[in-house]
């Protein structure tokens, strides 16, 4: 496997850096009912660290955290929110949206071909968590992530923790992020999943393979926020 390589903005503002993945394939498991399965995936771009609260007022006007500062991660926001941001994100880049959300309902559909900006599959975020190694951590957990033992009830700005081997920030720790994928819809119905521990959480539950989820529309807390992905499409940049 290739080393990643890092693609900066035309700003070069570290808010907007993407590193680019390499394809590759990944297991996932679900510890609630046993099943393992394998996916592919190409080639792809994801941002060097979670939204942070200046980048998310930036694009919307709003500033939703709870925990305040301008490089802290945003969170308190629903999944909704976060497609939302992508889809405006999009357009003020002129790219396709990859969300559409009907006026006529609750309806939100997803373009995986769009060269917007999007959520990451849970798919494509865990194999990026782990870099192209089979561990739950790329690092002792303290060095890597803000959670329970060392956050002191709160997040903290981006990128002060040591990244993984493909140069990504906070992929453990800080605030859970959103993917965009369905947890279970016989189950669940719409709840979507979210990865990665925040910093209110436990040792155990602050790893690459553990899976959770909540409501799209509903469902927002202080250790909760995202971090954008794109499609490759031959550019070289992000904005």
């Amino acid at each position: 496997m290739t080393q990643a390589g890092i693609i900066l903005s035309d700003t070069s503002k570290s808010k907007d850096q993407m590193v680019e993945i390499p394809g590759g394939e990944i297991e996932l498991r679900d510890d609630r009912t046993k099943l393992k399965w394998i996916v592919k995936l190409d080639p792809f771009l994801l941002g060097m660290f979670p939204v942070t609260q200046d980048f998310y007022f930036e694009i919307t006007k709003e500033s939703p955290g709870t925990f305040k500062g301008s490089r802290h991660p945003v969170e308190t926001v629903t999944w909704k929110d976060a497609i939302m941001f992508c889809n405006n994100l999009s357009f003020n880049t002129g790219l396709n949206a990859c969300y559409s959300v009907s006026k006529e309902s609750a309806e939100i559909t997803f373009d995986a071909a769009a060269d917007g900006f999007r959520l990451p599959s849970e798919a494509e975020w865990e194999y990026a968590c782990k870099a192209g190694t089979t561990a739950i951590r790329y690092g002792s957990l303290d060095s890597i992530a803000w959670y329970k033992g060392n956050s002191k009830g709160t997040t903290h700005p981006v990128g002060q923790k040591e990244p993984n081997a493909w140069g990504l920030y906070d992929m453990l720790g800080n605030v859970w992020e959103w993917c965009t994928d369905i947890y279970d819809p016989d189950v669940y119905g719409s709840y979507r999943i979210l990865r990665g521990g925040g910093w209110s959480d436990d040792e155990r539950s602050v790893m690459a393979t553990t899976r959770r989820r909540s409501h799209p529309l509903k469902f927002k807390i202080d250790d909760l926020g995202f971090r954008i992905a794109r499609n490759m499409t031959g550019k070289t940049t992000s904005r």
